[in-house]
């Protein structure tokens, strides 16, 4: 019994350093120093079975013992699953990947493809899996929990590339008179009050801000628009927030009132000035209202307005998305937006380490949809398109300009 207590206590102590093939050949080591009966005192002291000492004994006898790196010998331990059960891997695959390897009509196209409802479906389809052996099967398949990954642009213009070219151009130019060069869009819609805002913010520990369970829209609070302005030669943004409706007459109100607060003060004696757009939203290249307000500003301030939109697809590259939005996004983190005064005063302190400056105005305005210039007021645009691409690139001249 000495001898037992003995094995046991060092068979603990060595037990978290060994691994399957360590336990059998310092078993069949104790073994061996016992003598006769030397198996069944190592099997009572340590649990291993009578067969696995014994084969530790033959490896420690043999004249070619297994290669240092191997646990078992070629061929030993269990079977996969998906060798014992044949069409067990392709029917996995089939669940998870319906429309790439098997039905697109399977029951979990439409599921959350958890573990637990795949071994559902599976067992329903007379194989008998848990949902644990389907993780280690989905593992030893090389699949793994991701999430999605914004790449995907849609379709690419065949003339985007030369469309990058030409506006790189046409901005370095402009510049380079010392003229004026800004990007506009629209931010993502806020909703007003206390709705949870993506991000983490120091708090005091276990002390986090409380913001509504859903995200319903308050009548009373409405959604926040904010559109924005970067002066490309200053790094410095204008944001309007609105309440109405984001309407070409609200973003071309914004651009306005950046050249009455900013524009005209930096650049005085400037002749054109030169927005940089996506093609889509409030200022979309085919908006008929857009056009007709940039021609009330051109009217209004004398200058001539040159647009240039960017290919369909692309608007992640507009250079305002990631040198003024992105850094409001940081500045808010984590903070519910409890009313339009605190969007405009979160927006209004976001600064950069680069010297960026941010203004930012509430406008109460009201901008109504469905405003459709008549074809006479289209008329008296005076749109000169540019020679490459006119849909995407052209002026639009004060009268009197030719």
């Amino acid at each position: 019994m000495n001898a037992e207590r003995e094995i046991r206590a060092k068979y603990r102590a060595l037990l978290p350093s060994m691994d399957e093939r360590h336990r059998r050949l310092w078993a069949g080591t104790e073994a061996r120093a016992l003598g006769r009966g030397g198996i069944a005192v190592v099997a009572r002291a340590t649990g291993l079975a009578r067969n696995t000492i014994a084969r530790g004994l033959e490896e420690l006898e043999q004249k070619k013992p297994l290669s240092v790196n191997r646990v078992r010998r070629p061929g030993a331990g269990r079977k996969r699953m998906t060798l014992l059960v044949p069409g067990l891997a392709a029917a996995l695959e089939e669940l998870v990947e319906p429309v790439t390897r098997g039905d697109p009509e399977s029951p979990l196209r439409w599921t959350s493809k958890s573990t637990r409802h795949l071994a559902g479906e599976l067992n329903e389809q007379g194989y008998e899996v848990s949902h644990t052996l389907v993780a280690g099967l989905l593992h030893d398949l090389e699949y793994s929990l991701q999430a999605n990954r914004k790449t995907l642009e849609g379709a690419s213009h065949p003339d985007r590339n030369a469309q990058f070219e030409h506006i790189n151009a046409v901005v370095k130019r402009q510049m380079k008179r010392g003229q004026p060069v800004i990007s506009v869009d629209t931010k993502k819609k806020e909703l007003v009050g206390r709705f949870k805002n993506a991000g983490q913010t120091w708090r005091p520990r276990g002390k986090p801000e409380p913001v509504k369970v859903h995200d319903f829209l308050e009548r009373d609070k409405g959604r926040a628009i904010p559109y924005g302005v970067y002066d490309l030669g200053r790094n410095q943004g204008w944001v309007s927030v609105g309440v109405d409706h984001d309407t070409a007459a609200f973003a071309v109100a914004t651009i306005r009132r950046w050249w009455r607060e900013l524009g005209r003060k930096h650049y005085q004696g400037a002749e054109s000035l030169l927005i940089t757009a996506d093609s889509g939203g409030s200022n979309g290249s085919r908006l008929r209202l857009w056009k007709w307000e940039l021609h009330k500003l051109a009217q209004q301030t004398g200058l001539t307005i040159m647009v240039c939109h960017l290919p369909p697809g692309t608007s992640k590259w507009n250079k305002i998305e990631h040198r003024l939005f992105s850094f409001i996004s940081q500045n808010w983190r984590g903070q519910p937006l409890l009313t339009h005064a605190a969007i405009v005063n979160h927006i209004a302190a976001t600064q950069t380490a680069t010297g960026l400056k941010v203004r930012c105005v509430l406008d109460t305005g009201t901008y109504p949809k469905a405003v459709k210039p008549t074809a006479a007021q289209m008329n008296e645009i005076n749109l000169k398109p540019d020679k490459f691409h006119g849909d995407w690139n052209y002026s639009i001249l004060p009268k009197g300009n030719r």
